[in-house]
């Protein structure tokens, strides 16, 4: 018998319906050092007793991998907090990456915060604090903990600080501190800008937001400094924004173009240009009011590329922006649709699979909801290109003949779609376990009878 190779695990792995007795034996595999397979630790719904061999695995990578599972309920994450690996409580630290249509994790609870940020290993206290995972009650809670580090993350949380937190934070006796401090409330105080004007490390960012002197802003405007920061500076005088806008230096007048109170007409009146492929992240005001009705209107009814841009990057665009954008002939703001919006049109969709491809596109057929699926079997399944007929196989209405056929296509990556469809023969889907490049996919296919599931385990040399 051909031996299944290591791809087979992945698949069981993912496999949904693999029992709870083999998922606890392919939990406490070690893998030859590498660990069980990183996608059994990423299941949805996972029992207590796999969660407790997770919790106990001697393999440190099997408790990372957990500790940054976005579908872990965060109580049990937060179970590795006293575990004896730094790294693995710099992995809870810090949490779970996530993007796209996907929510943001849930966040780890104050107390168990506390205790990662009290850890004695630094790299988990940097770890905690560079979550992007933190309850924001959480870090305005840090105005007066003993690291001055955390105490400089709390700046972060300076809407929400009382005078006297803010007055303790800007007299702290770490100059890090202070300087993050002042930043903050810079935005309110032109003395405080001017004396971070004088900062390197702070000038740039200070002439971005700071509240300005009408005297330093001009200072800033004849030495030339920093002037793309300053350009987005709010408090610029209105005289020295249109010095700006024709400024010889293109980045300069694109920053001024961005500006939130220019109107329509006087924005397209810049002199600016935007690449094909430059994203709308840096337009902060539009990036601040995603969920914010006006602002979302006013960028997407734009005609500047970067506010549309911006504005494809929210879930929350109301159905006729939402329809108004993606009639606009720009493939950022489609890829932004589609990568961020759930009710984004099906044409738009299939215009990104096509464009795309790869990874991105097969997740984008496999996770939005509103990918199409009937009618993909009679449009694609004979098509030139694999990349759509790899389609065929989403369609309700294929047949397992159809899924068959499939499975022996010219593309590698639509007999892998083919092989992990529970419609596909069960002679075939075990006769793929047995072909290198198909393993995972049949291995992950619900229809694998489970004794099959254990043959994979026996054939891989996992422990009964």
């Amino acid at each position: 018998m051909v031996a299944v190779h290591a791809p087979a695990l992945d698949g069981l792995a993912r496999n949904p319906a693999l029992p709870t007795p083999l998922l606890l034996r392919l939990l406490a595999f070690d893998g030859g050092g590498d660990g069980p397979p990183r996608h059994a630790m990423h299941r949805p719904g996972l029992p207590e007793s796999a969660v407790a061999v997770i919790l106990a695995h001697p393999n440190p990578w099997a408790r990372i991998d957990y500790a940054k599972s976005q579908l872990a309920d965060p109580a049990q994450r937060a179970r590795l907090v006293d575990d004896p690996s730094p790294r693995v409580r710099a992995a809870l630290a810090y949490g779970p990456q996530w993007g796209g249509l996907r929510a943001p994790a849930a966040p780890l609870s104050d107390d168990v915060c506390a205790r990662l940020l009290d850890d004695p290993d630094p790299s988990v206290r940097t770890a905690l604090l560079d979550s992007p995972h933190l309850a924001p009650s959480f870090v305005a809670s840090l105005t007066a903990h003993r690291d001055p580090a955390a105490r400089r993350s709390a700046a972060r949380a300076w809407e929400k600080l009382s005078p006297d937190e803010r007055s303790a934070l800007l007299a702290d006796p770490d100059p890090e501190v202070r300087r993050a401090a002042a930043l903050e409330e810079s935005r309110r105080d032109a003395h405080l800008t001017a004396e971070l004007l004088r900062d390197p490390e702070s000038a740039a960012e200070a002439l971005r937001h700071g509240l300005l002197h009408r005297a330093d802003a001009e200072r800033c405007v004849a030495e030339r400094t920093h002037l793309a920061a300053l350009a987005e500076n709010p408090s610029l005088p209105a005289y020295l924004v249109e010095r700006l806008a024709v400024d010889p230096d293109e980045d300069v007048r694109l920053a001024v173009s961005l500006r939130p109170e220019l109107d329509e007409t006087r924005r397209m009146a810049i002199d600016f240009t935007v690449g094909d492929l430059y994203g709308g992240e840096d337009v902060q005001w539009v990036r601040e009011g995603l969920a914010d009705p006006e602002v979302l209107r006013r960028a997407a009814t734009s005609a500047h590329p970067l506010l549309r841009r911006t504005a494809a990057l929210s879930p929350h665009l109301p159905p006729d922006l939402l329809l108004l954008l993606a009639r606009v002939e720009d493939e950022v703001v489609e890829n932004c649709l589609a990568l961020h919006h759930p009710d984004t049109p099906e044409e738009v969709l299939m215009r990104v699979y096509a464009r795309l491809g790869g990874t991105f596109s097969a997740w984008m057929a496999e996770a939005h909801p509103r990918f199409p699926r009937e009618g993909l079997a009679a449009r694609y399944a004979d098509h030139p290109d694999g990349h759509y007929r790899r389609l065929a196989v989403r369609d309700p209405a294929a047949t397992p003949t159809l899924i068959e056929r499939l499975s022996h296509d010219t593309t590698v990556w639509t007999r892998q779609e083919a092989a992990g469809d529970p419609r596909l023969p069960l002679h075939r889907l075990i006769e793929a376990l047995h072909i290198p490049e198909l393993a995972s996919s049949a291995a992950g296919n619900p229809a694998l009878p489970e004794d099959e599931m254990a043959a994979v385990l026996d054939r891989a040399g996992v422990p009964a």
